[in-house]
Formats: structure tokens, C-alpha cells, sequence
């Protein structure tokens, strides 16, 4: 994004939540996705004078403080802001008051009330929180396949579609392919989940209407600390799990309006790396006054 805050090129690369790949990871997909916007803009490296990277896994400042030395190597003399994704998508809505829910990979939701105080819960990651997300969601399934297993019922419907749309031949495999790489395994579940649920499986709608208890629970606590139960505001959705089922839409939505009552549902009005970009465009100021 140039001074004038229009959009010159666009960048994408592989994951970036350091709780997940590394902060090696993280780093070198950020750096990617830069070189490939400066690239596309007919830019140089030199031409970059203010960076935002907004990651998830980022909550703890000490990992802000990592990310942001390594992005210094990288844009060395540069002017570098790191926060969170939930930071970006908030900011992606405007300034008006506002709750923005994550439904990913991961949970969370973040909102701002009227003074601007901005506060968040959730979003803690796999081992500590994430509750209703497509990995939540997908590692239960797969508890629940596995005990129907153990009981000498192998062939459950939900469980066999679990192994047979993997392309997985059998639950000793399951096992390993989990605990080498759980994130390539477990939010993969989840589109199975929802088709199964909308065929009828009632195991399947279990197990989504508990995610939707869970994320609406995400809001609720937000409203609740942000004083947000009188007086409209906006409600946002966003992350891989939304829009992919008529289904768990409409189970979220129904939670939702019952947490959030004076909620106004709507998207936000710019992407999440768009709001990043502006992040960095507010920091130019800062950037000319190092160069002086």
C-alpha cells in the first residue's frame, strides 16, 4: 500500500502462526508473501519503509518481541509493528463498536467498545483453548471414532467417512499421521463433520452444535466485558468454517443472535492484510522520522 492508502499488489504464502509451524516457519511465510507483493508492485526491498505483520499464535508479548527481531533482519532500518490476527480483523471492520469471532483452524473473538478499548478472549491455541474450531471439532470427531472402535463398532458411518475421505487405510494409520502433523489432519474433519450432519448423522450434529455453543460462549464473554448488551453494534464472522455449511451456519447464527442480541450481523469492510497495510501506512510518520 502506497502514502495515499491505495493497494498496489498483493502477496500469498503458506501458514504463519509460530504455536504451530515455528517461528522459523512463520518468519520465512511472511517473508514470502512481502517479497512476492514487492515483487508484484515493481518495487524494491529498499522502497519499503513501514511494516504490519499481524499473526496468529501472537498473544504473548514475548513472541510480538521475537517475531518483530526477526522481521528486522528482514527489513532492516524499517519501522515494524507486530499483533495479532484477531488485531487485523478488528481493525478490518472500522472504528465503530464492533465484535469480530474467528472460526478457523483456531477460535477467538476480539471486539472495541465506544471508548475504544480493545479486548479479546479466546484464541489460545490447540493445547489450551481453541474450543469449537474446525481442529476442535475435528478432534473430537475423531475421540469419538476411535471409541466406537475400541467397542468393537468399527464401522460407525461417521467414522468410516473420516478414513475413507482421508484416504487413510485403517486407525493404526490414523494414529500415526496424527501425531506427526495433527493440524494437517484434524481441521480436515471438519467439512466431514458437516456433510455427515447435513445427511442427518446424528453424531455429526452433535458435535457441531457443541462448536456452536462454544464460539457463541466466545461472544457472550465479550459482550459481558465489554458492556455491549444494550445498543447496537457490529458482529462479524470470519475464519474457514464460516460459509461452508448451510447447516452450522444456521446453528451459529441462532446462538449467536441468542448471545448478542442487539448484534447487527456484517462483514467487515477490508480484508484482514488490507487493515494491515493501513497499520503500517499510520506508522510512515514514525518511519520519515527515523530516516532524518
Amino acid at each position: 500500500m502506497d502514502e495515499a492508502g491505495e493497494v498496489r499488489a498483493q502477496g500469498r504464502s503458506g501458514p504463519s502462526n509460530p504455536m504451530r509451524v515455528g517461528f522459523g516457519g512463520a518468519f520465512a511465510a511472511v517473508c514470502e508473501a512481502g517479497r512476492i507483493a514487492i515483487q508484484n508492485a515493481k518495487l524494491l526491498p529498499g522502497d519499503i519503509r513501514a511494516v504490519c505483520a499481524g499473526l496468529a499464535g501472537l498473544a504473548q508479548p514475548e513472541s510480538q518481541q521475537k517475531m518483530a527481531r526477526l522481521l528486522t533482519e528482514e527489513y532492516p532500518g524499517k519501522v515494524i509493528q507486530v499483533c495479532t490476527d484477531l488485531d487485523l480483523t478488528l481493525k478490518a471492520t472500522g472504528d465503530r463498536r464492533a465484535i469480530v469471532l474467528i472460526a478457523g483452524t483456531g477460535s477467538g473473538a476480539v471486539g472495541r467498545d465506544l471508548t475504544g478499548q480493545v479486548l479479546r478472549v479466546g484464541g489460545h491455541g490447540p493445547l489450551l483453548g481453541d474450543e469449537g474450531s474446525a481442529y476442535d471439532v475435528g478432534r473430537r470427531a475423531a475421540i469419538a471414532a476411535l471409541r466406537e472402535y475400541d467397542r468393537d463398532r468399527p464401522d460407525s458411518a461417521l467414522a468410516a467417512k473420516i478414513l475413507s475421505e482421508l484416504g487413510i487405510a485403517n486407525w493404526e494409520d490414523f494414529h500415526l499421521r496424527v501425531y506427526s502433523a495433527p493440524d494437517e489432519v484434524f481441521p480436515r474433519i471438519f467439512p466431514i463433520v458437516t456433510a455427515a450432519a447435513e445427511a442427518g448423522n446424528s453424531d455429526a450434529r452433535a458435535l457441531l452444535q457443541d462448536a456452536a455453543a462454544e464460539l457463541a460462549g466466545q461472544v457472550a464473554d465479550l459482550v459481558e466485558k465489554l458492556q455491549l448488551k444494550s445498543g447496537k453494534f457490529l458482529l462479524a464472522k470470519s475464519g474457514g468454517m464460516v460459509g461452508r455449511s448451510a447447516y452450522f451456519d444456521k446453528l451459529l447464527d441462532d446462538r449467536l443472535h441468542v448471545a448478542a442480541p442487539y448484534a447487527e450481523f456484517g462483514a467487515p469492510v477490508m480484508t484482514a492484510a488490507e487493515a494491515g497495510a493501513r497499520l503500517a501506512v499510520l506508522l510512515l510518520p514514525a518511519a520519515a522520522e527515523e530516516g532524518k
